[in-house]
């Protein structure tokens, strides 16, 4: 966690390590040996080390001894120390992969400087040092790939552990638990009268897997809780860049961005604030109704509200410097989330749903952002042909995924693959409402008077060209002609 460490919290760290009887594959301590390859390989054995024997951090401890673990102090100054004329944490940062999160702490205790340097356990892949994989083994220090045991294993707690079951931030108190996470708005959510005391609250998420008790009596916070209700989710290490940005640009183009914003909440407790915001930021349209001129938002409420949640829900939190970005232009909104889709986008209407993160988007479903059938798809294309808008835009960007919504446009100034998307699209929706697409229906998807029917003839013969429908009955007659989706 950002949080600065308390020097009170700093000091029982090392207490704890010296009661130790010997060091662990978990644990090393130095005099004043500081090379810094020996410091980048250590980081290695050590974070790998940690996620193998389930804990949240390693350590490498310089000014004990390393047979008593009694205190003797150090020369070694992390903050003084360089690799040429590059600052020492810099440069192991650059060298690592994937870039954990470590930090040095320089401590005085008796009058003698220790440094101690806390390594979080990798989650997700083996730590590499100069493209190298290291591991402990007892107290020695070893290249990964002369262990393969090791590594399989390793690799087996990578599979079966949800990102949302990581710890966030370890060993804290109740009272820096309920400080850093907005617990009132978990019982607002879920209608449930909020405990009159901190034990009841504790339970109340503690039962969620929202927090967990720790080895020392203390509290840790599970990502599940910080990226539901964080009340800053750049406080949490692991969650930094997970935040939802909001960029509204002038024109269609990326050239001239006219505002920038971050969110700061968990998504649970900050999703009615998240949408409001996208709401007040986007243009507006004008239609006329019974002789009246009025505004109108330029998409509709509920496809934003079912498009951010999808973000949500289905991104994948291990694309590291990467999160949910809301771009908003002239001519459309543009929702991108880290991580390509479990399903192909052409069968995104009609495959059962599937999350990377089932714990974040159940609780999510709980409290009525989404539904657990996977209709949110269904609802994003329902309301674009409900108000007669261009149909989205669903794509696969190098390790991104991107939902587009279209502002209005007229049935004439829409291209051709403009045209074929919606009909293709408009075939699913019928064909998963179990009905069929037919002339009459596309018709009215466009807004197109009978009279003009062969307007609609012809784009379903390019849609069929294309391969995106087929007739239902080919012997049919065209008058009475049903389509479906070219995977019926």
């Amino acid at each position: 966690m950002t949080l600065q460490k308390t020097q009170e919290y700093l000091l029982s760290i090392v207490h704890e390590l010296c009661k130790l009887p010997n060091e662990t594959e978990w644990v090393e301590f130095k005099y004043n040996k500081a090379v810094p390859e020996d410091i980048g390989e250590y980081i290695s054995a050590l974070s790998n080390s940690a996620s193998l024997l389930g804990k949240v951090n390693a350590y490498l401890v310089w000014g004990i001894n390393d047979t008593d673990h009694s205190i003797i102090g150090t020369d070694f100054q992390p903050s003084k120390a360089k690799k040429g004329s590059e600052e020492l944490e810099n440069w192991l940062l650059k060298l690592l992969n994937p870039k954990i999160n470590f930090s040095f702490f320089e401590i005085n205790i008796a009058e003698k400087n220790i440094v101690l340097l806390e390594i979080s356990a990798t989650i997700r892949t083996p730590v590499q040092f100069k493209n190298q994989e290291y591991i402990r083994i007892g107290s020695y220090k070893k290249k990964l790939k002369e262990y393969p045991e090791k590594e399989r294993e390793l690799w087996r707690i990578f599979d079966k552990t949800p990102y949302e079951s990581l710890v966030a931030v370890d060993n804290i108190s109740s009272d820096e638990v309920l400080k850093n996470l907005n617990y009132p708005a978990y019982f607002d959510l879920l209608n449930i009268p909020l405990p009159s005391n901190k034990d009841g609250i504790l339970e109340a998420l503690l039962a969620e897997k929202m927090i967990t008790k720790s080895e020392s009596g203390l509290w840790n916070i599970m990502s599940l809780g910080a990226i539901l209700f964080a009340k800053k989710l750049s406080d949490f290490d692991i969650l930094k860049r997970k935040a939802v940005r909001v960029v509204v640009y002038r024109g269609k183009g990326r050239i001239e961005t006219i505002r920038e914003r971050e969110g700061a909440k968990g998504y649970a407790s900050g999703f009615e604030g998240l949408i409001d915001f996208i709401k007040t930021l986007l243009p507006l349209n004008e239609v006329i109704e019974k002789a009246l001129r009025k505004s109108v938002p330029m998409y509709p409420e509920l496809a934003i509200r079912e498009v951010v949640a999808n973000a949500i829900i289905h991104q994948d939190f291990e694309v590291t410097g990467s999160g949910i970005l809301v771009e908003i232009f002239d001519d459309r909104m543009e929702i991108t989330n880290p991580g390509t889709p479990l399903v192909e986008t052409e069968r995104f209407l009609d495959s059962p749903p599937q999350s990377r993160n089932e714990a974040l988007a159940s609780f999510m479903r709980r409290i009525g952002v989404c539904e657990e059938r996977g209709s949110g798809i269904d609802k994003i294309v329902f309301e674009s042909e409900h108000y007669q808008l261009p149909a989205p835009l669903f794509e696969v960007t190098n390790n991104h995924t991107r939902t587009t919504l279209f502002a209005h446009k007229e049935y004439k100034h829409m291209d051709k693959q403009d045209r074929i998307r919606a009909t293709y699209l408009h075939s699913c929706l019928r064909y998963v409402e179990k009905d069929y697409m037919t002339n009459s229906t596309l018709r009215e998807r466009f807004g197109i008077e009978e009279r003009n029917s062969a307007m609609v003839s012809r784009v379903i013969k390019e849609t069929t060209q294309a391969e995106q429908i087929k007739p239902f009955d080919p012997t049919t007659s065209k008058k009475y002609m049903k389509y479906i989706p070219w995977w019926v």
